[in-house]
């Protein structure tokens, strides 16, 4: 990737996380602005990139880069039922037409997805910590946090582009990497004062970490 380009990566390989330039300035982060929406879109892209070392791919790789399987198999088990869950949960997500997300292709990155949030949403709090965070423009910080991540995602993909993406993209559609995400945060569901059974604020969470 070249400096300026709009994108990070984890390389299981070399087991190394990547962040161009690019994807370090506004309206991505934005050094004037306050933590929590920085947290909830550059912090969740960074736990994302990290926690690609422990998805369905990543975790086949040791700490060296090397092909090997190094869980335990109750772990490994463990991990397997729990990735189910987001598996089944994005596999419902129509994408246009009749065509929903192949939730085994985007896995990985789905489960990077969620698992990126949440450490995003721990380091937010434990860096501001003992802090006396106030309301902006009406918003509490924990909302801005999420409506930072949400942020992240603004895009718009022609038709076509959608149906390609279907077949052969490993990451799912924006908008449901957007809220396929927060639906499975009970952080999410108390910002915004969610109640059980609300369609973003489901009784039965799935949860990989």
């Amino acid at each position: 990737m070249t400096p300026p380009t709009v994108n990070a990566e984890y390389n299981p390989q070399r087991n190394d996380v990547n962040f161009p330039a690019g994807i370090l300035q506004p309206p991505l982060f934005d050094a004037t602005s306050d933590a929590a929406p920085n947290y909830g879109d550059t912090g969740g892209t960074i736990g994302h990139e990290l926690t690609h070392g422990f998805d369905d791919e990543g975790r086949q790789f040791d700490a060296q880069g090397n092909l090997r399987d190094w869980w335990t198999a109750a772990d490994g088990k463990e991990f397997q039922e729990r990735a189910k869950c987001i598996s089944d949960q994005y596999s419902q997500y129509v994408i246009i037409d009749d065509i929903r997300i192949n939730g085994k292709l985007t896995l990985g990155e789905d489960v990077a997805d969620l698992g990126g949030l949440l450490l995003a949403y721990r380091a937010w709090k434990e860096d501001t910590k003992g802090q006396k965070l106030e309301l902006i423009d009406g918003l509490t910080p924990e909302q801005r946090f999420f409506i930072g991540y949400g942020q992240s995602w603004c895009s718009s993909t022609r038709d076509e582009a959608k149906r390609l993406r279907a077949m052969v993209d490993p990451h799912s559609p924006d908008n449901y990497r957007a809220s396929g995400v927060v639906t499975n945060m009970l952080e999410f569901q108390e910002a915004f004062h969610c109640k059980i059974g609300a369609p973003m604020a489901p009784a039965n969470r799935c949860r990989v970490w």
